[in-house]
C-alpha cells in the first residue's frame, strides 16, 4: 500500500495527496483518516497501547486501529485491511460518525483529521503486529469511562473525543451480539 494520506476540505472532499509523515509535522494538514471500536459478543472493547516507534502519542492507549485510506480506497475497505494488518482481525466495520479535530504532540507534529468513527463486531483472536501496537485488552464500557475521567491518563487524544459522542449518540454501539 502507498504511504500517502488523502488531504479534503471540512466537507471530506478530497483537494490533493501527500506522503502521510509530511501530513502530521508542524500543525499537520487537514486529512481523511479513520477510527475502529472492535467490540466483542459481551460487549467489550479492545484497546490498543500504541508502539513505542509510533511518531505521535507513543505509548498512548487507544481505540482498536485508527489509520488512513490510501488514495482511491473507501473508508470500509481501508478499515477492513488495517484490522487484518494491525490485529489479525477480519471484521466488517460499520460507519457511526465522522468528525474534524486537530491536536499537537508538543513540538513533533500534529493530528489534523476529518475522521470517519467505525465500529466492528468479532470474538477473534487477536495476532498484533508489534511495529503497530505493543498491547492490548478488552475492557466494558464502564471501564473505559472511569479510566478517562483520570485527566492524566494515557489516552489518545481521539479517543477521548469520540467515547463520549459514542456512548451519548451511538448507546448501543456496544451492545452484547449473539451473531458475531
Amino acid at each position: 500500500m502507498t504511504n500517502d494520506v488523502v488531504l479534503v476540505d471540512a466537507q471530506d472532499v478530497q483537494i490533493g495527496v501527500c506522503a502521510k509523515r509530511d501530513a502530521h509535522l508542524g500543525t499537520g494538514q487537514l486529512h481523511r483518516a479513520f477510527s475502529v471500536h472492535l467490540v466483542d459478543s459481551r460487549g467489550r472493547h479492545l484497546l490498543q497501547r500504541r508502539a513505542a516507534g509510533k511518531m505521535l502519542w507513543s505509548g498512548f492507549w487507544s481505540n482498536a486501529c485508527c489509520s488512513h485510506p490510501a488514495p482511491d480506497e473507501t473508508i470500509l475497505t481501508a478499515a477492513s485491511r488495517r484490522l487484518r494488518e494491525e490485529l489479525g482481525v477480519s471484521a466488517s466495520c460499520h460507519a457511526l460518525y465522522s468528525f474534524e479535530y486537530h491536536a499537537c504532540f508538543g513540538s513533533i507534529g500534529a493530528e489534523h483529521e476529518l475522521c470517519h468513527v467505525l465500529v466492528a463486531r468479532s470474538d477473534a483472536a487477536v495476532s498484533p503486529a508489534i511495529d503497530e501496537v505493543s498491547e492490548i485488552k478488552w475492557q466494558t464500557r464502564a471501564e473505559i469511562s472511569a479510566q478517562l475521567l483520570d485527566s492524566h491518563a494515557q489516552f489518545t487524544p481521539w479517543f477521548r473525543m469520540q467515547w463520549g459522542r459514542l456512548l451519548s449518540e451511538h448507546p448501543s454501539f456496544d451492545t452484547p451480539s449473539r451473531h458475531v
